[in-house]
């Protein structure tokens, strides 16, 4: 009889197991990507860390590159814009410091991935995507994952959300060649803000602004690339 039990207990658990994996075929390939990519290389903030490892970052990209999803390069998705390397990703997420009670702006929705990524840290998440097409697409597919807490607007970013502001964080996805004064005006006291900030033709430094009253603390965090904002800010060059 104890032999039976075992032998049923060990078909029920490879059948569980049978099933996770099923479900879920590229759990082993994010767990990797979370402990050599970004642990690895220096994210520590367990929150972001188990963010990081919980979204399904192959479900963000064309069906085409979800073999690629996990590596820790950017891929395109269409419109000419890309999604973030995985470890740029959470290191911009890092370093806002992010607490469940947070509301937060993106600029630039692009697939949905980052604001995924920001809807299991913090209360609130808007975004605004230039790009009509991206924008509807990643709304659905944010809902459709159950991302409720993520509301998703076609917009020009640089103008901010001030309907909804003041926001504790605000997180810029595309190159800008300087700080948008909206976005200052749209962040709380104490509140932070990061971007690539520098040349929208080739590398940026990833910059992280901190208001305090009237006065802005700048911290450069090192070199990165990404697209250029455009709309506003492609104006005002």
């Amino acid at each position: 009889m104890g032999r039976i039990f075992i032998i049923i207990c060990s078909i029920l658990i490879g059948a569980a197991l049978g099933v996770c994996a099923t479900a879920d075929p590229f759990l082993a390939r994010r767990q990797a990507m979370v402990q050599h990519d970004i642990k690895g290389r220096g994210v520590s903030d367990p929150r972001v860390l188990e963010a990081m490892g919980r979204v399904p970052r192959h479900l963000f990209v064309a069906e085409r590159q979800r073999g690629e999803a996990y590596a820790d390069h950017p891929l395109p998705i269409g419109e000419g814009q890309t999604i973030s390397q995985p470890y740029v990703v959470a290191l911009m997420t890092e370093a806002l410091r992010l607490k469940p009670t947070d509301r937060v702006l993106e600029i630039g929705t692009g697939s949905g991935y980052q604001a995924a990524v920001l809807s299991g840290l913090v209360h609130e998440v808007f975004s605004i995507e230039i790009r009509r097409s991206l924008a509807d697409s990643a709304r659905k597919r944010l809902a459709e994952l159950g991302y409720r807490n993520v509301q998703v607007r076609y917009g020009d970013g640089y103008f901010g959300w001030a309907e909804a502001a003041p926001f504790d964080a605000i997180i810029v996805t595309a190159a800008a060649n300087h700080i948008p004064p909206p976005l200052i005006k749209e962040l709380k006291d104490g509140g932070r803000l990061i971007l690539p900030l520098g040349s929208t033709v080739f590398s940026q430094t990833l910059t992280l602004v901190t208001r305090r009253g009237a006065q802005l603390s700048v911290e450069q965090m090192g070199p990165v690339s990404f697209v250029p904002m455009t709309g506003e800010d492609q104006k005002r060059k």
